[in-house]
Parts: C-alpha cells; sequence; structure tokens
C-alpha cells in the first residue's frame, strides 16, 4: 500500500507508510513557510508497545538526524524505513497546508456566462417600451414589497456601479422600517461578481483591499455605524474614486522602508443608517432614500409575512425574476453618456447644498439613460471617435419624478423624522379643530417618549415652526402652530419649477439642444463643449 496522509481531523493528522504510523499531534501551523514545527507520535504497527514522540522542526537537518536515530532505537526498526518515512511525511504535509492555506483564500464568484437565450431575453427586455415601469414591476415580483419608487432609485443607483464616476446611496430611517432589508433585496438583483456585502470595517481595512479590487464594484454596508472608523476612505472613494495610505515596513535585513498603498475606484457604495445627521458629510455626496413607516406599508409588510408563513409565497418565481435581472445587468455595456439639455436644467431655489444636488441630479439622469442605451441612438464624435448616447426629455423627467422626494428632503431644515412628527401634529390639530395644544396630551395621542417628543418640540420651537402660547414649567406650555403651509409651499415650488424646466426643454427648436454639450468625461467630470469644435454626427452603421 502506498503511503498516505489522512486529513479527516486537522488536530489529528496520520500518516501511513508501510508499518509504521506517524501521528502528528495538534497538527501544523498554516503560517511560516520557513519552518514546520511538528510533535510526532510513531508506532510501529509491528511491535504496538513500542511508541516514539518527539518535538522537532522538519526543516531542521540536525533535529531530524537526531529523531530518525532515537526512533529506530526506540522502535527496534531499521533507520531507512524512518528516513523514508520521515521524507514522504514531510511532503504531504507541505502539500497539505499549500492545499489548506489555497482553501482559505477568499474566492470571488466567477462571472457567469449568459447562454444565448438569456443573452437575447436581457436584451430584449432592454428594448422593450416603458422599460423603467416594467423594471419597477419585476422588482416588485423579485420579494420586494412596497417601497417602488425607492427599490427603482436603489437598482438604478446600482446600475452606475460600472461607469467613471457612479452614484452613492444611504438609506435613511427610524430602526425596524426596512432599510437593511431593502438595500439587501435590491442588492440580489445585481450579479454576485460585481458587489461585496459588509457588516463591519476596521480602521485601515480598505487600504489592504487589492489595487483594483473594488474597481466598479457594488459595496454595501449594513449599517453606517460598522463603518465608523472609515467614514473618511468613504468620503474620498466617493468623490476622488481613489485613496491611498503611506506606511513604514521592515524589509528582510530589518531596514525601515516606505511604502503606498493604493486603492483604485470607482465603487458604488451604499449603506444604511437611522442617524443622518451624524453622517451629513457622507449622506450630501448619496441619493438619500427614506423609508416608507406608514401604516399602509406595515400591513404590506404583515401581510406578506402570513403569505410566506403560510406558503403561499412563489419563492421559485421570485427567483427566476432576480435572475433575470442580474442578466439584464450583465448586459449593460459601458458607454459615454451626454446630456444635452444639462444647461438648461435647474434645482429649486431652497436646496441646501446645490452644488453636490446638481451634480446628483445629472449622474441620476445618465443613469436613466445608461439603463436605455439599447433605446438609445449610438453616435459618433467625428474629431475624437469616441461613440457615445444622448439624454432624452423622458430620461430627465423620470428623474425628476423619481427624486422628487430626495430634492423635497434636500429643500427641507427639518429632519425627515422632525418633518415627520411635524406633520402628524398638523393632521391630528387639524382633527382636533385647534391650533394650540400641550406636549401631554400630543404625546398620548402620537405615542411619542418624553425624550423624542422633547427634542421635536426644542428643533421646533428652535426653528419658528411653533411658539409657546401661554403656560410655565411647572404647570406645562401651550404651544401654537405658525407655519401650516410650509411642507406644501416647498413642494408646489419645486414641482412648477421642474414643470417649466420641462417645458422650456420641449419647446426648444431643433439643433439647439446641442449647443453646448454636456459630457462625462474620462476623469469622470462634467464639462461643456462648443459645437463649433465638436460636433456631434451619427454613426454610419
Amino acid at each position: 500500500m502506498s503511503p498516505k496522509l489522512i486529513k479527516d481531523n486537522p488536530e489529528l493528522l496520520l500518516y501511513i507508510d508501510g508499518k509504521l504510523h506517524i501521528t502528528v499531534l495538534g497538527g501544523i501551523k498554516l503560517t511560516g513557510f520557513d519552518r514546520l514545527k511538528v510533535t510526532l507520535k510513531i508506532v510501529c504497527t509491528d511491535k504496538k508497545k513500542n511508541v516514539f514522540r518527539h518535538n522537532l522542526d522538519l526543516y531542521n537537518s540536525i533535529q531530524t538526524e537526531q529523531l530518525i536515530e532515537k526512533a529506530a532505537d526506540a522502535l527496534e526498526t531499521g533507520t531507512r524505513e524512518i528516513i523514508t518515512a520521515i521524507a514522504g511525511l514531510t511532503a504531504a504535509l507541505e502539500n497539505y497546508r499549500s492545499d489548506r492555506l489555497e482553501a482559505m483564500k477568499p474566492k470571488q464568484p466567477e462571472k457567469k456566462q449568459l447562454t444565448e437565450a438569456e443573452r437575447k431575453a436581457a436584451i430584449q427586455y432592454l428594448k422593450s417600451a416603458n422599460l423603467l415601469e416594467r423594471t419597477k414591476q419585476a422588482i416588485g415580483q423579485s420579494g420586494i414589497v412596497g417601497e417602488e419608487t425607492n427599490a427603482l432609485i436603489a437598482y438604478l443607483v446600482y446600475t452606475s456601479r460600472t461607469r467613471e464616476t457612479p452614484l452613492h446611496l444611504l438609506c435613511l430611517g427610524a430602526s425596524g422600517t426596512g432599510k437593511t432589508w431593502l438595500q439587501e433585496k435590491v442588492g440580489e438583483l445585481i450579479p454576485e461578481e460585481d458587489k461585496l456585502e459588509i457588516t463591519t470595517l476596521s480602521l485601515n481595512a480598505f487600504y489592504y483591499f487589492g489595487k483594483d479590487e473594488l474597481k466598479y464594484k457594488l459595496l454595501l454596508l449594513e449599517d453606517m455605524d460598522g463603518a465608523d472608523n472609515v467614514l473618511y476612505p468613504i468620503r474620498e472613494l466617493q468623490s476622488k474614486r481613489r485613496i491611498s495610505k503611506t506606511v513604514t515596513l521592515k524589509d528582510s535585513k530589518g531596514n525601515l522602508k516606505t511604502i503606498t498603498l493604493q486603492v483604485e475606484g470607482p465603487v458604488c457604495i451604499s449603506g444604511c443608517t437611522t442617524r443622518e445627521q451624524m453622517y451629513e458629510d457622507n449622506a450630501n455626496r448619496c441619493i438619500l432614500l427614506y423609508m416608507d413607516g406608514s401604516p399602509e406599508q406595515d400591513i404590506k409588510i404583515m401581510d406578506y409575512q402570513r403569505r410566506m408563513s403560510a406558503g403561499l409565497v412563489d419563492h421559485a418565481g421570485e427567483k427566476k425574476v432576480r435572475e433575470a435581472l442580474k442578466n439584464v445587468q450583465r448586459m449593460l455595456k459601458p458607454i459615454t453618456v451626454k446630456n444635452p439639455y444639462a444647461v438648461y436644467l435647474a434645482l429649486p431655489e431652497a436646496v441646501f447644498k446645490p452644488r453636490r444636488t446638481m451634480l446628483l441630479l445629472l449622474l441620476f439622469i445618465e443613469t436613466i439613460t445608461y439603463y436605455h442605451q439599447y433605446q438609445r441612438e449610438l453616435k459618433t464624435d467625428k474629431d475624437t471617435g469616441e461613440q457615445y448616447i444622448e439624454s432624452t426629455t423622458s430620461d430627465i423627467q423620470a428623474a425628476f419624478s423619481l427624486l422628487e422626494t430626495t430634492l423635497l428632503k434636500k429643500s427641507d431644515e427639518l429632519n425627515d423624522a422632525c418633518r415627520s412628527f411635524f406633520e402628524k401634529l398638523k393632521a391630528y390639530l387639524k382633527e382636533q379643530d385647534t391650533e394650540t395644544f400641550y406636549s401631554k396630551e400630543v404625546r398620548a395621542a402620537l405615542r411619542l417618549s418624553p425624550s423624542s417628543l422633547g427634542r421635536y418640540l426644542y428643533e421646533l420651537e428652535r426653528m419658528g415652526y411653533i411658539k409657546i402660547a401661554r403656560g410655565s414649567r411647572y404647570k406645562g406650555f401651550e404651544y401654537k402652530i405658525q407655519s401650516w403651509d410650509d411642507l406644501e409651499n416647498l413642494s408646489n415650488d419645486a414641482q412648477n419649477m421642474v414643470k417649466s424646466i420641462l417645458e422650456n426643454i420641449q419647446s426648444l427648436p431643433a439643433g439647439v439642444t446641442r449647443t453646448p454639450i454636456v459630457t462625462q468625461s474620462p476623469d469622470g467630470l462634467h464639462k461643456a463643449q462648443k459645437t463649433s469644435v465638436k460636433e456631434a454626427v451619427t454613426q454610419v452603421k
């Protein structure tokens, strides 16, 4: 029988070579290829009463020679047999260590090779009319309950991961409103080879990824609290699309030397949090999704949970839809997008941080165009030979429609939680047909904790939305609403502005829209071009 190494128990490896049975007690260390320290128990089957135990480094020739001599004496056998067995054991342990280390390496998901039928189905899907509406329906059929608009926005943001300047997403909402669930479920619609899901990150974790390991990937952070240590590199990846860190290491001779670790983007980053204000620097680089915490959404979720428990949910059908949407993602190819209408776009004056918000809007419009690439005419710049597609008015209209809530929230000086409370408060007071209230009655009616209620009232009073009408700190204050229509006014102003922009764009005469062209250059920046220098011409097919 040929020698063999039995590896059933990593802590008790058994090597059999004829009548010699060698047990490696405690296994071996997988690190340190320059040594092979083991504790051996050697038994000769002819003389089972004779057992020899020894600890040594198999790469140390002196220790190995001592082992052979002592083992031969103890087992009353020839040294040649011991020499052969130890040499075979050493080779077997080396192979075993290499195999274990290879198995421990994180395996990157292999890119799925689509069949011809899958390719045709995906392309046909991307060519279908009302693509966004059809995608919204498909997302709902994939197992996502409610949150139709939020889910579609997230899907489009994740689609931008393969562009030079991808979008980023931050899901906001109170605990238990489904932030992580939505991110996870939409993430399931993205091919496995294009995403990386992370629960928590250590301080320098980002710098030790491979240089191109994150490139064109979707990075899903389950909770921003788990990424507290790496908020700065996240911001740098979002803004500069690369990060670097200079560290000092010792070389083989013990000399110190400086090396620079670099990780290249672009990377699409998505995260969840309950604390918008704490992550404001990161949030203003992202499209913000506010979770639906309405009773209607609660009913939808609980109904789905009941149907799932009763076995009435078609999991196979949901999986089929998810695979189809993954294939759709795989068929999207990198292509430059130009938005000839960009110079006519504007934001509501009330929007905070308009510079970054405008960039997010432009990139979102381009992403919608990118998703419709199979429905857009492929054009070529005759001077540079660059191929590109152009945004249409329908792309702009879709972007404004989808981002209506996001733009409204960015125009609101109240945070989402405080705004939600204020709107509920106004609705309650209208039902009671009164303009004043005491905190005690509101807390009971809206079922709020004293700390939350106090925080909301303080913020609203500080911002001038309510005022103290009368009372004292001992008997309680009576508050009065100062602003009833602020949100409606913001919404109406934004809708009127968007309507005016769309009417202006649609009324432009033919040819005017191409002056100037705004394009995303290879470095990801938006630049205006003059048609007198570069004129877009239709590609001759």
